[in-house]
């Protein structure tokens, strides 16, 4: 019996899940190894202690109405982990006072003026309110930055008070650093189908209420999850080293620290990813060199129980209101399970694309910005039992404008190379179902080629 053998680069979300679907397809005799550049596995998953509490400081929750975690939980025996925040809402902090976030928005776009009514001036709320009445155009198929379409027709206030708030969380980037197309697929379509406005695209792009809760997350956070892959990916592990050389051989793929494999997946930031394919795949090594990254840090804190948080899950900053922070997770509010602990967790989170300010400053400089702009926003003053500052240098791909044609230029570029896939943020979303997907599709593709 031939014994198959399989490298995956990059031990990412992304990596980790195409290994366990390469277990699952190929059985316990297959030679899986896993190989990356960091001493940790996990990526940008990590669940860590703050004080005595433990806290994910990376990403904290998926989107829920996605099957991908609840699925990939129920495959590991995790079901039990699954858990969904509160009913409490966010708020925007701007003009030096918080607001509660604008319903009737598209990742922050307005459907109505009345949508934002709190936050803008009323001479851009004009502009929203009689955006219907002056010409439009939008040439189907094209892409510009979110910034450039809402601040051409709504103003720079809905950008930066209600837009770049949202679009920050997800990106680490704001609306000039974020594509219409890849970012909001149904609002492109929209405008690709004739809407006469923003307006109007925006009313027919909002997504239709659905039952159940939006986000969903881990009761024990993402370090259970990414355990549980580990073990079940049977793999090899070689961490804290990176790969500099991949090449085709006559019986396979040559893999720098692993040798010739049957398959290979790379599952590594796009820049990564382009610098290891430029001599098998140049047109696909320029495209994926051309996607940038943003660097972001969280401030993980623990206050004593007796600390008052609002009664919100979370409060997003304003890019124009004039503080470091881009916003502040009032975990203990936000999730009910976390809201048992012994002492009262949030996060801030900081870091922009473009500016190195957040990445800048040491741990003691971050936490203390972070204190600061707290007092601000919530008038927390105590000081915090515990605090963890988590740096995330090049952690989140920015979906730029054309991002969608460099995506399809890397994958049309590997395509005619049988035996390796890509995968990763970079490539069909940020988000942990996203990358689930992605990975999984990854794994499929390389096991279909073994037949």
């Amino acid at each position: 019996m031939t014994v198959r053998r399989y490298a995956v680069v990059g031990g990412g979300i992304s990596g980790l899940v195409a290994a366990y679907r390469l277990r699952q397809a190929c059985g316990p005799d297959a030679e899986i190894t896993l190989v990356e550049a960091s001493p940790r596995l996990g990526g940008t998953l990590r669940t860590t202690e703050v004080g005595a509490e433990s806290l994910d400081v990376g990403a904290e929750a998926f989107i829920g109405r996605r099957p991908e975690v609840p699925a990939l939980l129920a495959e590991l025996g995790l079901s039990d982990q699954l858990v969904h925040p509160s009913s409490a809402r966010p708020l925007v902090y701007s003009g030096g006072r918080t607001h509660a976030l604008p319903l009737g928005t598209l990742m922050g776009i307005p459907s109505s003026a009345d949508s934002v009514r709190d936050l803008v001036d009323p001479a851009e709320l004009h502009l929203i309110e009689s955006e219907t009445t002056r010409p439009f155009t939008w040439t189907a198929g094209s892409d510009v930055s979110v910034a450039d379409l809402v601040g051409s027709r709504f103003g720079s206030q809905v950008v930066s008070r209600s837009v770049d708030p949202l679009l920050g969380g997800v990106y680490s980037g704001s609306a000039s650093s974020i594509g219409v197309r890849a970012a909001l697929p149904t609002l492109a379509a929209a405008l690709d189908g004739g809407a006469a406005s923003l307006t109007e695209a925006v009313l027919a792009a909002l997504p239709t209420p659905s039952p159940g809760p939006v986000f969903g997350g881990l009761r024990d956070g993402y370090a259970v999850l990414l355990d549980a892959l580990i073990a079940a990916t049977g793999a090899r592990t070689i961490v804290d080293t990176g790969v500099a050389d991949v090449r085709r051989e006559a019986n396979g793929w040559y893999v720098d620290r692993v040798g010739v494999v049957d398959g290979l997946v790379l599952a590594v930031p796009a820049p990564v990813l382009g610098q290891l394919i430029a001599a098998v795949a140049p047109e696909a090594s320029r495209a994926a060199r051309s996607i940038e990254l943003a660097s972001s840090v969280v401030v993980a804190l623990a206050f004593p129980k007796a600390t008052e948080l609002p009664q919100n899950s979370g409060i997003l900053v304003a890019t124009d209101a004039g503080l470091d922070v881009k916003a502040f997770t009032l975990s203990s509010r936000k999730w009910p399970h976390l809201g048992e602990r012994d002492a009262v967790l949030l996060r801030a989170s900081l870091g922009r694309f473009g500016d190195s300010t957040a990445s800048d400053r040491s741990d003691e400089e971050s936490i203390e910005t972070a204190s600061n702009d707290l007092r601000t926003v919530a008038g927390i003053g105590a000081r915090p039992l515990a605090a963890t500052v988590q740096r995330w240098p090049g952690g989140l791909p920015q979906y730029a404008p054309g991002h969608l044609d460099r995506v399809a230029a890397v994958e049309s570029g590997v395509a005619d190379l049988p035996g390796l896939e890509v995968t990763g943020a970079w490539q069909r979303g940020v988000g942990v179902p996203a990358c689930i997907a992605s990975a999984t599709t990854a794994a499929a593709r390389l096991i279909e080629v073994a037949r």
